[in-house]
């Protein structure tokens, strides 16, 4: 796993290599997309449309399993499997993708390019990006910095360590699950259901383990921890607030609260609520502690190999 986000944070996913031939994550979207279009019709039942999204979320984390599986079969032993095992982990980490489309949005923003910066935040956030202002756009990044950074780099890489290829790959296939069809929306609400559940008990422990993370590195880690514990739960998500509230404690603003989507109003609650809303400069500083606590996450990884090397 060391391996894989080292290549990941070096130069991501290259642009050659999903041109040629997509990318793990595109493939496991389409398989669903068909599963989609296919089963889920308005005209069957609730309990039908339940059934056959269970049914599919099976089918696809089986499916990613046995790919990983079969690749595992076929690697050497020795150093040369560990070194195989990172290459083929390494497009199911999501560390540099993550802070390339953040940076997007925080470089117009602070160049005052609020046309630029929503045009980028529309490509990381499901809200109206037109009804944004400088503070909203900075939120809305934070919020997908802090939400992502257990999605798409802890929760992967947790799960490879403890089962392998088998378990990152299990994971992506979870979250490509959720994030296409885990939605409460009169479309999804029954189809999506189990997608919705195994996503939220897969990242149980890694969004917990993000907040943390967020609190080692940040220059107030107190504060950071305080605000995880007393306002993670107001979040909607069983899992997003923890990374989000220590987020919004390690960089002194407030997140969350009301947002506006393509077709409806959220009221949530805030996330350090007596803070100020983020600026462009607290966005920057996001980053950076981003950067810090991938470069702690780093060490915490090398010694667990140190560890498993002596026991």
């Amino acid at each position: 796993m060391i391996i894989a986000i080292c290549l990941d944070a070096a130069i991501g996913w290259p642009q050659v290599l999903y041109a040629r031939i997509g990318h793990p994550v595109t493939w496991l979207g389409k398989l669903i997309a068909t599963g989609d279009r296919r089963l889920n019709r308005e005209k069957n039942s609730y309990i039908f449309r339940r059934v056959v999204g269970v049914l599919l979320a099976g089918f696809v984390i089986v499916v990613a399993i046995c790919i990983a599986l079969m690749l595992s079969r076929l690697l050497l032993q020795g150093w040369s499997r560990l070194v195989l095992t990172g290459v083929l982990a390494w497009p199911l980490v999501a560390a540099r993708s993550l802070h390339d489309h953040v940076m997007a949005v925080a470089k117009p923003l602070a160049a005052g390019d609020l046309a630029g910066a929503r045009h980028a935040v529309s490509m990381i956030v499901g809200r109206n990006p037109n009804l944004l202002d400088e503070a909203g756009i900075a939120r809305a990044a934070s919020e997908s910095l802090a939400e992502n950074t257990s999605d798409g780099v802890i929760a992967p890489l947790f799960w490879g360590i403890l089962l392998g290829l088998p378990g990152i790959a299990a994971y992506k296939a979870i979250n490509t699950l959720d994030s296409m069809i885990g939605y409460r929306t009169p479309r999804h609400e029954a189809f999506g259901w189990a997608a919705a559940r195994i996503d939220d008990i897969a990242n149980l422990i890694p969004a917990r383990l993000t907040g943390l993370l967020f609190a080692l590195a940040s220059s107030r880690p107190i504060a950071a921890l305080a605000v995880m514990w007393r306002d993670a739960r107001a979040h909607r998500s069983p899992n997003a607030g923890w990374p989000e509230a220590a987020f919004a404690g390690a960089s002194g603003v407030r997140l969350s609260g009301p947002r506006i989507y393509a077709d409806r109003i959220a009221n949530e609650p805030w996330l350090n609520g007596n803070a100020p809303d983020p600026t462009p400069t607290d966005l920057l500083d996001g980053l950076a502690l981003y950067r810090r606590a991938m470069m702690i996450l780093a060490f915490f990884m090398i010694v667990i190999v140190l560890i498993a090397k002596t026991v």
